[in-house]
This record gives structure tokens, C-alpha cells and sequence, in this order.
């Protein structure tokens, strides 16, 4: 059976811009993953550690038959590809993939595939314009299962100040 799934890319080391493309290839080359929509990129200021560089985000749409273990567990093998350098919870990194929504499943429980925690929705993706900005440019109605508000809706609703900078459309080939 076939999901909707959106994920948030995300990069502030190194080529940022190379580094979330590469994410995108790396997804697009992926069997049983079907990229639908790119959002722009991105630049924002990092949230939580403000000691550190700004980083560029993005949001895809994905139509995947993985399930959600095997979707975040693919996240995380993107992740290591590409050079995932997490110094630290909320800190800087070559490369970012979450997954903010799988359909309107609502998941949290440990993941046995890839040995960490799911939590679906992202438990946080309400409180971050970061996250919502590039999502509403490309799922504005999509419906947030536990809050049942759109998600152009929780991005007005925002208090978050953080800087969030459109570069340019996007124009990544899908």
C-alpha cells in the first residue's frame, strides 16, 4: 500500500545546498520512493544551539510502499552516505532527514529496524517555522493527525521569530 510521506532535509556544514541535494538524488534513486514535490530551499537560523552556522531546509513529498520503520530507517542510511557528523543533539550537521508526517498515522514506539525512537508526527514540526514554511508551500492543507489543524493554519498560528529565508524556488528536477 502506498503512503504520502513529507520529509524535512536539512544541512549547515559544509556545501549546504550540495549536501540537501544530494539527500534528493539519493531519495530519488531509491526504489519503492517516489519523489512528488520539492519545496524551496531555505535559510534559517538554527534552533536550540545558536552557536553555529545557519542552515538551509527543505521539504519533499514522497509516495513510498516502506513502511515508516523502513522509511526512517532509510533516512538514517541517507544520512550516513552523505557524512551524517551530528556533534550533538541540536547541533550542527552536514545532513538532517526527518520524517515529519507518514499519511495521517499517528506512531510512537521504538523502532526495531532502525534501533532508535518513531514518532510520527514529528513531535515538534508544529513549534518550527523552519519545518512548516517549506511545508505549507507545498502540503498548505495537509492536516496535522494529532493537532487536526492544516498546516498553513499552524504556520499563521506560529510564535516562532526565527529567521526563515526563501532562496529560490524550486526548481529541482523530480
Amino acid at each position: 500500500m502506498t503512503k504520502t510521506a513529507y520529509l524535512s532535509i536539512g544541512s549547515n556544514l559544509g556545501d549546504r545546498v550540495a549536501n540537501c541535494l544530494e539527500a534528493i538524488r539519493l531519495l530519488r534513486e531509491t526504489p519503492f520512493v517516489s519523489i512528488h514535490k520539492v519545496s524551496s530551499l531555505y535559510e534559517t537560523e538554527p534552533v536550540g544551539y545558536a552557536k553555529q552556522g545557519d542552515f538551509i531546509n527543505c521539504v519533499v513529498e514522497v509516495e513510498t510502499t516502506l513502511n515508516a520503520e523502513m522509511l526512517l530507517d532509510l533516512c538514517l542510511n541517507i544520512e550516513n552516505t552523505i557524512g551524517r557528523a551530528g556533534t550533538f543533539k541540536l547541533g550542527p550537521r552536514i545532513i538532517d532527514i526527518d520524517i515529519l508526517l507518514y499519511g495521517s498515522e499517528i506512531i510512537n514506539r521504538e523502532s526495531k529496524i532502525a534501533k532508535q525512537r518513531l514518532t510520527i508526527p514529528h513531535p515538534y514540526m508544529h513549534e518550527r517555522r523552519f519545518v512548516l514554511a517549506p511545508l505549507s508551500e507545498i502540503a498548505a492543507e495537509v492536516i496535522h493527525p494529532l493537532l487536526k489543524k492544516d498546516i498553513r493554519t499552524l504556520l499563521d498560528e506560529l510564535n516562532d521569530k526565527k529567521k526563515v529565508r526563501r532562496l529560490c524556488h524550486s526548481s529541482i528536477d523530480i
